[in-house]
């Protein structure tokens, strides 16, 4: 046996025990299990930039260590806990990913409930948005092919500031252009409002319909890559069937990848290294982006 062979198949160990740990969903575990191979990605991480006076107000910036001839998409991604916890730290493994397709990522926290309500966690969704876009050529990203995405309440958040124009316009004059929404597992249709805090957060119930971004689909949204599985007993995947059905009516550009078996974790999970093979999340991710760029880069060459 050569002398690295015993080092290769402890990380053939490793690997097979981090899968184990991310299907078993064991909270804090499967973070670590995500991101223990997501630290050794070819990648600079820019962490705890502040888009704002919070100390919630911060954001990591993944910048892929090759060399790109072309600035890059810029994907904002936030991450879910039911507007009430999570931290950018524990999803390292998104910004891995997404830097090894080449796109520069940037990984926002955003203010919780009960410190804030809606508007609050919407407003930073903004701000972070403005700042990405504003910082795009400082890390070779292109202010133009700007992406919103996120998990859970993460994704509930990117399709709302991307559907609702007010969010943007209360950050500051001279809104981003969105070129594309990527939601996992998002509740865009969730009405009615049942549980408690989430009537609190969203509340009074004259707003409620304000937190649905379904209510705001509009003839000229940016395209959108939404994924669900179909066992979420979570977000129901009828928020995902209800708002593709919303955008194509409207003749917005939508794909819509549901998988079964996958349960609520298992769209953003699919995004690390040990949990790949569960989900082709990522392949999707890549075909959304390239197909969008496709598109653009045609229109651009039949108006020359």
């Amino acid at each position: 046996m050569p002398a690295d062979e015993p080092g290769r198949m402890s990380r053939r160990t490793l690997m097979a025990a981090l899968a184990g740990a991310l299907a078993a969903g064991c909270g804090r575990v499967a973070f670590m299990a995500a991101n223990v191979p997501a630290a050794f990605g070819a990648y600079t991480r820019h962490a705890n930039r502040a888009y704002g006076g919070d100390p919630r107000q911060r954001l990591d910036v993944y910048v892929p260590d090759r060399m790109s001839a072309q600035p890059r998409p810029l994907v904002v991604f936030w991450h879910g806990g039911r507007w009430s916890s999570g931290d950018k730290a524990d999803y390292r493994f998104v910004g891995a990913a997404l830097a090894e397709l080449g796109y520069v990522a940037v990984l926002a926290n955003y203010r919780h409930y009960p410190d804030v309500k809606m508007p609050g966690f919407m407003d930073d969704a903004a701000r972070a948005g403005r700042w990405a876009a504003m910082h795009a050529a400082d890390f070779g990203a292109d202010a133009n092919r700007l992406y919103l995405m996120g998990h859970s309440a993460g994704a509930h958040m990117a399709a709302l500031l991307a559907l609702d124009r007010r969010y943007f316009a209360a950050a500051g004059s001279s809104p981003p252009r969105v070129a594309g929404v990527i939601g996992l597992s998002g509740p865009y249709d969730f009405l009615p409002l049942r549980e408690a805090d989430v009537q609190d957060m969203f509340g009074p119930p004259p707003n409620y319909p304000d937190s649905q971004p379904i209510n705001f689909v509009r003839s000229d949204a940016p395209p959108m890559l939404l994924v669900h599985g179909l066992n979420d007993e979570t977000v129901w995947p009828r928020n995902s069937r209800n708002l593709a059905a919303a955008l194509g009516a409207s003749g917005v550009p939508v794909t819509l990848k549901l998988y079964p078996k996958l349960v609520h974790a298992d769209t953003v999970a699919a995004l690390s290294l040990p949990a790949r093979g569960r989900a082709p999340t990522l392949a999707d991710i890549a075909a959304f982006v390239g197909r969008d760029q496709a598109a653009l880069a045609a229109a651009g060459a039949a108006k020359a």
